[in-house]
């Protein structure tokens, strides 16, 4: 049996606080095969991108393992790449710029020459061939993640982690944006896990749909496989009669567990909800190009 792309083995993640510490993920277990496309979906606050972070190597692990292609990791390297929420660019640099950074730390006995073909490359997949010498204070938020795309695509890391990439952008440009990922995708065939609180995303994007239970001592609480053949159009997805009996049970689940929740804390502040938080992740860009 070949040996999984990403495993994750009882993973834990406790936080100290005054009141003492606070687990937010316990026993956490995933598998996932080598060119799958995973979606974690659960209520705000479970930990679907604590673990993310986890796997990225940017938060340290409380206890368990996270082996990529049978390796533990250890911090954060470029065999997994991540694209944030937030364009996490540096405002300053050109659209090439921002993808260069990276691209020059994974490839350094590259040529200039080289390490820009591969950029001119991945930015002309997502549409931005034309914009290649404007600022990134310059690109709309669409544009930015676009960059931030193409930045994770030309590191070609083992596992591509996705934390609501598209959380922060209208309907119109997700709907857009989603379909530039799963072209890229179908082409490169990376191991993906994405975080997102959109159901329709993670049915229309996915193979399989990871469902976290409500936290604390949050857990893989069930797992569904998506039926739907590759390459996939959207109008086709949505219009096959199991494509509801998908969005049903997934919203059954969560429905469920939102209940389950309330029960157990009833005040208003407690109430989870599927929204999206926006957040700022400079630092966390910074600190994963660091350690490339």
């Amino acid at each position: 049996m070949k040996p999984p792309m990403l495993e994750i083995v009882n993973l834990k993640k406790v936080y100290p606080t005054k009141n003492g510490p606070f687990t937010v993920l316990e026993e956490f277990n995933l598998r996932v095969d080598e060119g799958e496309f995973v979606a974690v979906i659960g209520h705000s606050g479970c930990g679907k991108s604590t673990a993310l972070m986890m796997i990225a190597g940017l938060n340290d692990i409380s206890d368990g393992d996270i082996t990529v292609e049978g390796r533990v990791i250890q911090g954060a390297g470029p065999d997994r790449a991540v694209v944030f929420q937030s364009p996490s660019l540096f405002p300053w640099m050109t659209t090439l710029e921002n993808v260069m950074l990276g691209v020059r730390r994974v490839y350094p006995h590259g040529t200039r020459k080289q390490q820009e073909d591969i950029c001119k490359y991945y930015l002309n997949r997502v549409g931005l061939i034309n914009a290649l010498d404007k600022k990134a204070s310059d690109l709309s938020n669409g544009m930015k993640q676009r960059v931030g795309i193409a930045r994770a695509f030309a590191l070609k890391p083992r596992v591509l982690l996705l934390d609501e990439p598209f959380g922060m952008l209208d309907s119109l440009t997700r709907a857009e944006l989603q379909d530039v990922l799963l072209e890229v995708w179908n082409k490169e065939k990376i191991t993906a896990i994405m975080v997102t609180h959109d159901v329709d995303e993670a049915l229309y994007l996915s193979d399989r749909v990871v469902m976290m239970t409500s936290g604390p001592y949050a857990k893989v609480g069930d797992v569904l496989e998506i039926p739907f053949h590759r390459p996939r159009e959207r109008s086709a997805v949505m219009e096959d009669p199991r494509y509801y009996d998908c969005r049903g049970h997934l919203l059954d689940f969560l429905n469920g567990h939102d209940k389950d929740k309330l029960r157990d804390n009833p005040s208003p502040s407690a109430t989870s909800q599927i929204t999206v938080s926006p957040q700022s992740d400079t630092n966390s860009t910074e600190m994963a190009l660091g350690k490339i």
